[in-house]
C-alpha cells in the first residue's frame, strides 16, 4: 500500500513537473500597416517563436512584397484591408504600424472581436481619438497599449529605481529634461512611404511634436506616477519650411506640475540621433545618456560617475513579448 501511495505521489509530482515545462503555443498576432516603418522591429522578431504573424493589412502590394522578401515570409500573409486579414487569419492580437490617425480605425475593428491591440507610438493623432479608443478598449474588455521605444532602456529603468531606493540621496524629483530626436526624416532617409504621412498633420497630428514630444510626455507621466501636470505650454518653429512645408520640425513642450517641471525638446534639428533623459533631484542628478549608459551624480561634492544600468529581463524587455505577456497574464 505503503509503494502504492509513493507511486502515485511520484506520478503526480512528474505530471506536474512536465506540465510546467510545457510552453504555450505561439500567440497568432496580425499585423495592421507597413507604413511606419518601426515595422521592422516585428519583422524582424518574427523567427524566435514565441509568437506567429498570422496575416498582414496592407494594400500596397509593391511595399508588402519589399518587406516580406527582406524577411523570407511569404506574401500569402498580405490581405488588402483590416477587415479581410482579421476574418480570414483570425488573430489573438494585433499591432499597428499604421498612420497615427488611422489607429482609431483599428481600435473600432479588433475591439468588437476581443482582439488585443498594440500601437505604435503616439497613442492618437489628437484628445478626442484617443477618449474613443480608450472607451471601446473599456467596452469589449481588450488591453490598448502603446509600444513606445525608450521603455525597453535600462538605463529609465534603473533611473526609477535608484529614485526609489535613494529617495534621501536624491531627494524629490524637481526638474526633467528630454531630448528626442534626429537630424530629420527626410535627412535621414526615412522609406517614402513613411515619410509620406508623417510630415502630413493631418496623418500625423503634427511633426517633430507629435514624433518626439510623446516620448517626454510618456517618461514624465512615468516618473510622476501618473499625475497629469497643472499646466503644459508649447512652442514650435518650421526652420525648415522648405522641407517640411505642413508642420513644425522644431518643438519645446514645458510641464508645470506642483514642485517639478519637465521641459521637452522634440526636434527634427538635432545634428545626430538621441533619445535621452535628465533628471534632477534635490540633492543630485541622473542622466540617462542613452538605453545603457549612465551618469550619476549623489552630491557635488563627490561629483558625477559613470554607470553601466543593467539589462531588463524578459518580458520587460521588448514590445511584443511584453504584449504577449500581459494578454496572457
Amino acid at each position: 500500500m505503503r509503494k502504492f501511495a509513493f507511486y502515485l505521489f511520484f506520478m503526480a509530482m512528474s505530471i506536474g513537473a512536465h506540465a510546467q515545462e510545457i510552453k504555450p503555443p505561439p500567440m497568432k498576432i496580425g499585423i495592421v500597416g507597413l507604413v511606419h516603418t518601426h515595422v521592422h522591429w516585428i519583422l524582424n522578431r518574427a523567427s524566435t517563436g514565441d509568437f506567429k504573424i498570422v496575416g498582414i493589412a496592407e494594400p500596397n502590394l509593391e511595399l508588402a512584397r519589399r518587406y516580406l522578401d527582406q524577411y523570407n515570409l511569404p506574401m500569402s500573409l498580405v490581405y488588402p484591408t483590416i477587415e479581410e486579414m482579421l476574418d480570414a487569419a483570425k488573430p489573438q492580437a494585433v499591432t499597428a504600424f499604421n498612420t497615427i490617425r488611422d489607429h482609431l480605425r483599428v481600435v473600432e475593428l479588433c475591439a468588437p472581436r476581443g482582439i488585443h491591440v498594440m500601437v505604435e507610438k503616439p497613442l492618437a493623432v489628437n484628445l478626442g481619438h484617443a477618449l474613443q479608443m480608450a472607451r471601446l478598449a473599456r467596452k469589449h474588455n481588450i488591453h490598448l497599449l502603446t509600444n513606445y521605444e525608450t521603455t525597453w532602456y535600462g538605463s529609465n529603468h534603473h533611473a526609477l529605481k535608484l529614485l526609489q531606493e535613494e529617495a534621501q540621496t536624491f531627494g524629490d524629483i524637481r526638474k526633467i529634461v528630454v531630448h528626442d530626436g534626429h537630424p530629420g526624416p527626410k535627412e535621414i532617409g526615412v522609406d517614402e512611404e513613411f515619410l509620406e504621412w508623417l510630415t502630413d498633420p493631418y496623418w500625423n497630428g503634427a511633426g517633430a511634436l507629435m514624433d518626439f514630444g510623446c516620448y517626454g510626455a510618456n517618461l514624465s507621466t512615468w516618473l510622476h506616477k501618473g499625475k497629469m501636470p497643472d499646466e503644459v505650454f508649447a512652442v514650435t518653429q518650421q526652420i525648415k519650411p522648405d522641407i517640411y512645408p505642413k508642420v513644425d520640425d522644431e518643438a519645446t513642450i514645458i510641464l508645470t506640475y506642483e514642485k517639478s517641471q519637465t521641459i521637452i525638446q522634440a526636434s527634427w534639428n538635432w545634428n545626430y540621433n538621441r533619445k535621452d533623459l535628465e533628471i534632477y533631484g534635490q540633492y543630485g542628478y541622473i542622466h540617462c545618456l542613452d538605453g545603457t549608459d549612465m551618469r550619476v551624480m549623489r552630491s557635488e561634492k563627490e561629483g558625477a560617475i559613470l554607470v553601466t544600468a543593467p539589462e531588463l529581463s524578459a518580458p520587460l524587455d521588448d514590445p511584443f513579448s511584453y504584449f504577449i505577456a500581459v494578454i496572457r497574464e
